[in-house]
């Protein structure tokens, strides 16, 4: 039976609904559906990059890089901050409601085909959004396109490409009750990525992992190139980038190790690859923006391995003199806020708990929980809507030296964006968490 899809907004519920068919966690079904649909991952050049984080800020960074010398650029990352679209860009420019639109429709007779034969083998939204981001860039004729893992590396949908380079930006202890909850077990998912003969590039990592990620490259006949072999240990002397703090320097140093192995054949100038990381956006990190009285920061720190990095932003705000922050801060799941609460309140002058509209958002319970019992400023419960009440507008906006932090959650950034840098509400935040 062929379904008519009339509205945007229509192709949203349904691809909603296939969050119902479980996660499925696996390759089969996007291998059925990629071949079904013609395998359009094989009519380009693909950088394929993995990592617990910096892989979406190290992806913009590689894609700029490219732009930067002329090339027609796709970008596929995850989950959106807003817009459903901002998950498949080319040139920096997100696919609009209507394309989506099109695509849904055209793409669901042809996994209808499938699931007649087996329902178990229709694609998942996740699945289907990444085949999505594949035939868009075929159709566009992109010279090259980045390709962003959503969840670990060897069972991810996206692990149906044959790179050019893979890239593994670090790994940490997060999501370890899909991948493991060890540095060794997570590294293996990883490195589920790494291709027979394609090279490796590797961010810092702990030794753990990375004895595990040489060891499998060596099996594979992968080239392995670490980012501190080409750029040292010290991150300080690592190629600058606008975006803040010294992991985004660590971003920069492996995009521009990609860069280096890619440089004889896309003809890449280090000069102009240098130049292009001082000029990189990626909305939410670190993200300095001005009100009417005070200075707002719009971060996405929301697990243990990005703690160091928050902290040391926050004492370097310390070390310039610049008051303590009033922080707003929401995240998913108790073991992530109990290990970022903690640090938060080291730094701030008051908390404000928010919980994200997400099922696996910690509580305000919970949060409070976490505060330890020698923090002496305030702590409140708010939410979005009071705390952004609209667009360009916070609550806590009234005359103070110090600036107001937003931080945790990607959810959490991405629902207050919405009021707070949207004309009007968009409504594709529930196809943020899949």
């Amino acid at each position: 039976m062929k379904m008519e899809l009339k509205t945007y907004e229509e192709a949203r519920d349904w691809l909603y609904s296939l969050k119902n068919r479980g996660s499925f966690y696996g390759l089969e079904r996007m291998e059925h559906f990629a071949k079904k649909l013609g395998s359009p991952q094989k009519a380009y050049p693909i950088i394929h990059v993995a990592g617990t984080n910096g892989k979406g800020s190290t992806a913009a960074m590689l894609e700029a890089i490219f732009r930067a010398h002329g090339f027609k650029t796709g970008l596929s990352t995850s989950p959106h901050l807003v817009r459903q679209g901002e998950r498949i860009q080319v040139n920096r420019s997100i696919l609009d409601e209507s394309q989506i639109l099109e695509y849904t429709r055209e793409m669901v007779e042809e996994a209808n085909v499938i699931a007649e034969i087996n329902p178990e083998m229709h694609p998942s939204f996740f699945e289907f959004m990444t085949a999505m981001a594949f035939r868009h860039f075929q159709r566009e004729n992109v010279d090259i396109a980045i390709v962003e893992v959503g969840l670990g590396g060897r069972l991810d949908a996206s692990n149906v490409v044959i790179p050019e380079v893979t890239v593994i930006t670090s790994i940490g202890l997060d999501h370890c009750e899909i991948l493991g909850d060890t540095f060794e077990a997570i590294a293996r998912e990883k490195a589920g990525i790494i291709k027979g003969g394609i090279p490796t590039v590797i961010g810092q990592l702990p030794s753990e992992a990375e004895s595990v990620i040489r060891s499998i490259c060596k099996k594979r006949n992968s080239s392995l190139i670490s980012v501190v072999e080409e750029f040292g240990n010290d991150v300080s002397t690592y190629p600058q980038t606008n975006l803040v703090g010294g992991y985004q320097r660590l971003n920069a140093a492996t995009a521009l190790a990609v860069a280096r192995v890619l440089g004889s054949r896309f003809n890449l100038d280090e000069e102009i690859s240098v130049s292009t990381l001082k000029d990189v956006y990626w909305p939410g990190r670190w993200d300095e923006q001005d009100l009417e009285h005070r200075k707002i920061i719009f971060d996405v720190t929301h697990n243990s391995d990005g703690v160091q990095w928050l902290e040391e932003n926050l004492s370097r705000m310390t070390e310039k003199g610049i008051p303590k922050p009033d922080v707003i801060f929401g995240v998913m799941g108790d073991d992530r806020a109990n290990i970022l609460v903690p640090v938060i309140a080291r730094f701030a002058k008051s908390i404000t708990f928010v919980v994200p509209q997400q099922a696996r958002s910690s509580t305000f319970e919970s949060l409070e929980s976490f505060v330890p019992p020698s923090f002496s400023g305030s702590v409140v419960r708010g939410s979005v809507s009071e705390l952004f009440p609209s667009r360009g507008e916070c609550s806590l906006d009234v005359p103070s030296t110090g600036p107001i932090l937003v931080t945790g959650s990607i959810y959490l950034i991405g629902e207050i964006w919405e009021r707070f840098v949207e004309d009007g509400p968009v409504g594709q935040g529930i196809l943020q968490d899949f």
